[in-house]
């Protein structure tokens, strides 16, 4: 198969990856009811189609945090690099010749926080993205269900019986790839290469009492911008804002925290309303197309990010399949902009949108 859309890599990545690791990305929590309604409101929404209009030189160039940006996405151009990451910064930017923007959970320990802003500094980072809504991990059942949440031998019997039924992945990654680890904590984490040792360690480094007199801990300890991911309500935006970020990012996690949460896409207009003069807002969650892309923008975000389409891209084709992701997206992202009249970036707003959608 050619693959086409989203889709279509998602089938594809459904073949190849062990099952275990396939629902860790694909996963919501509870019954995944925020992670349906982030798709499903999107493609709710109805735009307007315009004719007889000059679109003869339509641009989706932007900037997001100050970096120029082909289409409107926080993926790629630029990539965002987690803490728990696979692969360690410095590789990073060897392999792409530019430093990422580096994703942060608070911790426990405050040191080995202040360590890695201090790496990722060093590194060339200069945007950093602190995930605000993950005082604890969400209840994901696909995880409970194929032993990831578990230690047991059967556990491991369990997984090992889905990595073996996927043999090109273990060719590539297991036999021909190299010995994983956590590459940004491998300092932090003793015998992080174990991933019973890894989970154990990070269970315990959850902090539930980070509050907003952190985010100015944060701001003395990080010189460069300031998002912070997972904002849902218009107060806690207003908060941001007051706390000295830089921008928001309008996020449920994926779906993968608080099971009835609204979707993004959702509680989007509301805060891009409330800040959006003030500060940047995002948006990820349920971005599936170029075609979600303009909704978004025309609903107040400024850009978007995405985690499960370009997952999916990687685990089935690799580079060229999140290379050939984007560029449908791009061109998706140019056929609705030239469908709806609209020439730049700056001129998407609601007018485009028939009925958008609101939470009460």
């Amino acid at each position: 198969m050619y693959p086409a859309t989203v889709a279509d890599w998602r089938v594809l990545a459904q073949r190849r990856l062990p099952r275990f690791l396939f629902d860790y990305v694909e996963g919501g929590a509870g019954d995944e009811a925020t992670l349906a309604a982030n798709v499903a409101d999107f493609a709710a929404i109805r735009l307007r189609q315009r004719v007889l209009l000059d679109v003869a030189q339509v641009d989706t160039r932007s900037q997001l945090a100050g970096q120029a940006c082909a289409p409107p996405l926080a993926a790629g151009v630029p990539f965002t690099l987690s803490t728990v990451g696979i692969c360690p910064l410095a590789e990073v930017v060897a392999a792409t010749g530019q430093a990422p923007w580096f994703q942060l959970y608070m911790l426990r320990d405050r040191g080995a926080v202040r360590a890695l802003l201090e790496a990722a500094w060093a590194g060339g980072c200069r945007t950093l993205v602190f995930t605000v809504d993950l005082p604890l991990p969400g209840m994901r059942w696909r995880d409970v269900r194929n032993g990831m949440a578990a230690s047991s031998a059967r556990a491991a019997l369990l997984r090992a019986r889905q990595v073996l039924a996927r043999p090109g992945w273990v060719s590539d990654v297991v036999i021909g790839g190299r010995p994983l680890s956590f590459g940004n904590l491998h300092r932090q984490v003793p015998g992080g290469r174990d991933l019973n040792t890894f989970k154990a360690w990070i269970d315990a480094q959850f902090d539930p009492g980070v509050s907003w007199r952190d985010i100015d801990w944060l701001r003395d300890q990080w010189q460069g911008r300031l998002l912070l991911k997972g904002i849902l309500e218009v107060d806690d935006a207003r908060a941001a804002v007051a706390s000295g970020a830089d921008g928001i990012v309008v996020s449920n996690h994926g779906g993968r925290q608080l099971d009835a949460a609204p979707a993004s896409i959702t509680a989007l207009p509301a805060i891009a309303r409330a800040v959006g003069s003030r500060t940047e807002v995002l948006m990820d969650g349920g971005v599936r197309s170029g075609v979600d892309i303009f909704k978004a923008l025309a609903l107040g975000a400024r850009g978007v990010l995405i985690g499960r389409p370009w997952v999916w891209a990687l685990a089935a084709q690799g580079q060229a399949g999140v290379t050939r992701l984007l560029a449908h997206w791009q061109r998706e992202l140019l056929l609705t902009m030239t469908l709806a009249g609209v020439s730049r970036i700056a001129d998407i707003n609601p007018s485009h949108l028939i009925t958008p959608p609101e939470r009460p």
